[in-house]
């Protein structure tokens, strides 16, 4: 069995959502936003690297990791964001989340990245064991959506 590592595309939408419901949430998975949200990525709409983890022995996906990229003032450079990485509870074990994060930070260090940050509470000796340093803490805030700013049905 041989992992690769590929950019997620059109066609992957069934599996991938097959992995989304494998990270803990603190808002229900809903199908429509997310199929409209993976969509805008496959558009081009938001700067990302979106990248999945493929086993040559099964059909079905080992994980993704998508990151996102903006400019921001401090970072003298575009700043990546870690925002999701998941490995599929059948291929854990098999390092394909240190594939996942490798391939993540050799893509940003292509496009000119200056720093890529993860927030993780619960994997925190992975990212130290890959370079990573704790630097914040993460604090969140959700918000109702309006019913203007929810993916029509």
């Amino acid at each position: 069995m041989v992992a690769t590592i590929r950019e997620a595309h059109r066609g992957d939408e069934d599996a991938l959502y097959r992995l989304v419901l494998q990270l803990g949430h603190a808002l229900a998975p809903n199908r429509a936003a997310y199929d409209a949200t993976l969509e805008s990525y496959f558009a081009g709409e938001h700067p990302s690297v979106f990248l999945l983890v493929v086993d040559d022995g099964t059909p079905q996906l080992g994980g993704y990791a998508l990151t996102t990229i903006v400019p921001l003032l401090a970072t003298n450079g575009p700043s990546a964001q870690l925002q999701e990485i998941v490995v599929d509870d059948a291929a854990r074990g098999l390092s394909y989340g240190t594939l996942l994060v490798r391939a993540v930070e050799a893509e940003c260090e292509r496009r000119g990245v200056t720093q890529l940050t993860v927030a993780s509470r619960r994997a925190g000796g992975f990212y130290d064991r890959l370079g990573f340093h704790e630097s914040a803490e993460y604090m969140r805030r959700f918000f109702t959506p309006t019913p203007s700013a929810t993916p029509s049905q």
